[in-house]
């Protein structure tokens, strides 16, 4: 596995979890709080997204404005009955969700949850490191690298390791700053 394999499995895995950061509920609207909202459509498990156009005309409304009116009531129920505890006010062109400012009690569990989330990614690139070292020391037992080479390789890799969990810390501190944010 080259560098850049590494660097480029390892970046996958670090924008995974922001992409699950990006779910969790801070203060204000934001669309890409539905992101994991599919809505069964014409029996087929389909992302929300594909289905209407998301927007925040205020900093406490998302707005869901359906492509195709038949799947209104769809949405709606599929919203409803997500884990995200929206209650959505449907007006038979647009559905709009208030998003209620959060209590100290939930911004806690979003924390909670934000922390699962880094360690999942942090698992994701242990995992990525261990097969690229697996990859190096498997080299030098068939003799195709000496064991310095394979040394400063695994270094190289752990030191790659390093930057990345590096970095989902930081996306982990920015997001609970903005969870805890009022």
């Amino acid at each position: 596995m080259s560098n850049s394999d590494l660097e480029a499995n390892m970046r996958k895995s670090v924008e995974a979890t922001q992409r699950n950061f990006n779910t969790i509920r801070t203060g204000r609207a934001n669309p890409s709080l539905l992101d994991r909202i599919n809505v069964e459509y014409y029996g087929a498990d389909t992302p929300l997204k594909s289905l209407a156009s998301l927007s925040t005309p205020d900093s406490q409304t998302i707005a869901v404005q359906p492509f195709d009116m038949g799947s209104l009531t769809l949405i709606e129920k599929a919203i409803a009955t997500s884990d995200l505890g929206f209650t959505p006010n449907n007006d038979g062109k647009v559905i709009r969700i208030n998003v209620p400012p959060l209590t100290e009690e939930r911004r806690k569990e979003f924390c909670k949850l934000a922390a699962k989330y880094s360690e999942e990614g942090k698992v994701a690139l242990r995992s990525v490191r261990r097969d690229a070292i697996d990859k190096i020391k498997k080299q030098e037992k068939e003799g195709d690298l000496s064991e310095d080479q394979s040394r400063d390789e695994q270094d190289q890799i752990q030191k790659t390791t390093d930057r990345f969990i590096a970095e989902l810390e930081k996306h982990l501190a920015n997001k609970e700053v903005e969870i805890l944010k009022v």
